[in-house]
């Protein structure tokens, strides 16, 4: 994942139905596995999680 975020700073995660949790906290996990990645927003069973480019964000979130 940390791979996925040298390249973009938004990622879509799609979590399977037969998952042992629920997308939230697979979501919040996968989040606190790399520093500075925030879960953005859950919508079914699809998570959107962000961390800023260190060197040149493109993206800033409110608040």
């Amino acid at each position: 994942m940390q791979e996925a975020f040298n390249t973009r700073e938004l990622l879509k995660v799609k979590v399977l139905q037969e998952a042992p949790v629920d997308v939230r906290e697979a979501a919040d996990d996968l989040a606190g596995r790399v520093d500075g990645a925030v879960v953005v927003q859950t919508i079914g069973r699809t998570a959107v999680i962000y961390r800023p480019d260190p060197e040149k964000p493109e993206i800033k979130l409110p608040g």
